[in-house]
């Protein structure tokens, strides 16, 4: 089972136990979090795509850690101008554990069974 989540703009590709790293969530370390913008879910060969999102379909997760990602250089420069600009940058991210994906269906059918 997997599932496809918007956050921060952008889409993640996300099945349970996968450790994902968003761009800077505003939650501490240690707290869930909820994503309930699930574009798309996969559950034993059944895909439900939503219009924008799937009704019903929760996807937790939990804060493992802040930090920032690798340096990359921001080198600016006009030529015979004498006009040169250096600039490091390291983007924040958020490492979240993805614990359940939850979806009503999953529990109407236990429902059923017992």
């Amino acid at each position: 089972m997997y599932a496809v989540i918007e956050s921060c703009g952008k889409q993640y590709k996300v099945t349970e136990g996968d450790v994902v790293f968003f761009d800077k969530l505003d939650v501490e370390e240690g707290k869930k979090v909820n994503f309930d913008k699930v574009v798309l879910v996969s559950e034993e060969g059944k895909v439900q795509v939503g219009n924008p999102y799937v009704k019903g379909v929760k996807v937790e997760g939990k804060v493992v850690a802040h930090g920032k990602g690798k340096k990359i250089i921001v080198f600016k420069m006009k030529a015979k101008k004498n006009y040169r600009r250096k600039q490091g940058h390291r983007q924040p991210y958020t490492k979240v554990e993805i614990t359940t994906i939850k979806t009503t269906a999953k529990k109407a059918a236990e429902k059923v069974e017992a």
